[in-house]
């Protein structure tokens, strides 16, 4: 009995309705990043659902490495504190994050790190307690992203999120997208579709 109440707790955490808030970034600013193209087709499948999706370009919203002095002397980033904001107003987060040496870009490091901070009063990882977290990974080498993802869900869920067991790699990246930036496989496309589909109903 204690199992089965645990499993609808999590299910009750993880499934949202259709007019579920989704935030969609990707950890690359590259201008043709695969990871961007990736984390559009996953918003756009959530707004087929009727989801309300937001999709930002960090490249947007540059901030410095986190510093503590920094943080103590001049207070949080404007840009920071308006990405910290941007995940406290969506109830789910989906990231397409790159592999840059088997681990996530320093750039999505930095945006967690400054996130993970809490305004004057507020609880520990406000930001990130309770969120659900979807991610995946576009990459040009065999293996898809999938070191980079374990770095990644590591520290979403040492801060509070909540990542879906479920995930997406795709390898040999830069043959897998046509010129509109759709996958071409269809069996990665559905897998896609069906990780969407694991948030909202």
């Amino acid at each position: 009995m204690g199992k089965l109440f645990l499993a609808l707790c999590l299910l009750s955490t993880t499934m949202l309705t259709a007019e579920t808030n989704i935030l969609t970034f990707s950890g690359s600013t590259r201008t043709d990043s695969v990871n961007k193209k990736l984390v559009k087709e996953a918003g756009n499948l959530a707004k087929q659902l009727g989801a309300n999706v937001t999709f930002i370009d960090l490249k947007d919203y540059p901030i410095p490495f986190y510093d503590e002095d920094l943080e103590r002397e001049q207070g949080m980033p404007a840009n920071a504190k308006h990405l910290r904001q941007l995940i406290i107003q969506n109830q789910a987060i989906f990231i397409a994050s790159p592999e840059y040496n088997g681990s996530l870009s320093a750039v999505l490091k930095n945006v967690l790190d400054w996130a993970s901070r809490n305004e004057a009063g507020a609880p520990s990882f406000e930001a990130f307690t309770g969120k659900t977290f979807v991610v995946m990974s576009a990459s040009p080498g065999p293996g898809g992203g999938a070191r980079s993802l374990a770095h990644l869900r590591s520290i979403l869920e040492g801060i509070g999120g909540k990542v879906i067991s479920q995930q997406l790699v795709i390898p040999n990246a830069y043959e897998a997208f046509d010129s509109q930036g759709k996958l071409k496989n269809p069996q990665k496309e559905a897998e896609l579709k069906h990780l969407v589909q694991q948030v909202i109903r």
